[in-house]
This record gives structure tokens, sequence and C-alpha cells, in this order.
């Protein structure tokens, strides 16, 4: 091995040691307590010598949050690799399902990468901190749309305010589609489409929300049914039942 190889695998170790001493504060203690200060106590070595590897708390956090998205990719894919490519419905209603199992076994992790602020972790806002998360996701809606007839429903119109900006994103969606080797013909990625895969994430990452934060407007001792009843209806806005 040479110097630099070794000074490589040094820094590596060290950083994957940082990341787990961070998350160990997180869920112990929540986000506040993730601080380039505690992690140099918890670890025996001094705070500036942590801006070797980050530029401050927020650039860390944002690799904090990478981390967790990265192992929460890796969760989903093989419950979802166990569902077969002939069963489409499935395999949604598989990772809708296993996302928000995930949430609600991990509320502080879920907090920091699904409802933090760009700012408080150093995140563009074009490029979220579930990056790999939400290419599962894309992957699933990638292989649906190619393989399989979804069915739109004539009532649902496309907000006219929302076209540039869904136009914009249909086309970001597909080049990263294409970099999967995922290519989905332009008449199956229209703006329609677009705006109801928005309606899903915007409805099945409300509910997960409202669930982890316990903020339905009643008690709900058990959302499980209700949960169910929002994928019935959205499966069905695209023919799958």
């Amino acid at each position: 091995m040479t110097e630099g190889t070794r000074r490589e695998k040094l820094r590596a170790d060290t950083e994957r040691e940082i990341l787990a001493c961070a998350r160990r504060l997180l869920v112990e203690d929540g986000s506040h307590a993730v601080t380039l200060r505690a992690i140099a106590r918890e670890l025996g070595i001094t705070a500036p010598a942590l801006y070797r590897y980050y530029d401050s708390r927020a650039d860390l956090l944002r690799h904090v949050c990478d981390d967790i998205s990265a192992d929460l990719a890796a969760t989903l894919t093989p419950q979802i690799a166990a569902v077969p490519l002939d069963q489409p419905a499935e395999r949604v209603f598989t990772v809708c399902r296993a996302f928000r199992r995930w949430a609600l076994a991990h509320p502080r992790e879920f907090t920091l990468v699904f409802a933090t602020s760009p700012e408080e972790t150093n995140t563009p806002v074009n490029r979220p901190a579930q990056d790999h998360f939400g290419r599962v996701f894309l992957e699933i809606a990638g292989q649906l749309l190619s393989e399989h007839k979804i069915f739109l429903s004539e009532s649902l119109d496309v907000p006219e305010p929302l076209r540039a900006e869904l136009a914009a994103y249909r086309d970001d969606v597909s080049a990263s589609l294409a970099a999967t080797g995922i290519r989905v013909p332009e008449e199956k990625l229209q703006l329609g489409t677009i705006y109801l895969m928005l309606q899903w994430w915007a409805r099945l990452y409300g509910h997960v929300a409202l669930e982890v934060f316990g903020r339905f407007p009643f008690a709900v001792p058990d959302a499980e049914p209700l949960f169910e009843s929002m994928l019935t209806e959205l499966a069905s806005v695209v023919g799958f039942s």
C-alpha cells in the first residue's frame, strides 16, 4: 500500500467514524445535538480538526442526509426486487409501504432528510438530499411507464401555472431515467403523467409526515387503514384497480 493510498484509507475510515457518530447523536438526541464540537468530544479530537473533513455543520448534515438516504435505498431495493416485474401495482405499493415503515421506525432520520430546510443542510434546492431514495422511486415509475400502459383520468387537468415547471421537471426525469438505461416514450411522459407523480408524492409524503409527527387533526390510533385507502385511491387514477 502506497503512502497516498494509506492516507486515502485513513481519511475514508475517519469520515465513516464521523458519520457514524453524527447519526448516533441524531438518533439519541435529535439534529440539534449533531454539532462539530459534540462529535469532536465523542471521538476525542479537536473541533478544528473536523474542518479538514467538513466545511461547516451544514456540510456535515448534508453528508449525514446522504448517508441516511443511501441506507434507505438499500433497505427498499431488495423488498422491491422480491416483487415480479409483471406486478407493477404491487411494486409501487411495496415501495410506498416500505417507506412508511422506515419513517415510523426512524423518525429522527426521516425528520432530518425529509423535513429540514435546504439551508440548514447546505443542500441546493434542485439537488434534494434524498437523491438515493428518489432514484428508487424514479426507477419504479420508469419501469411502470415503459412497460405498462397508464390510464390517466380525463379529469386530471394540469394547472396552467405549473406547466412550465412540470415541463422542466419532465426533461430532468427523462434524462435521469435514460441514465439508468430506462427509456420512456415521449407519449408516455406527458405533463399529466408528471403532474400525477407530483400528486402521488405529495399525498404519500403528507400522510407519512402527519403520522410520524402525530399531526392528524384528531387521534388516529391506527393510521394504516387510512394509508391503504390512500394508496387504493391513487392506484385507481392510473388504472391499477
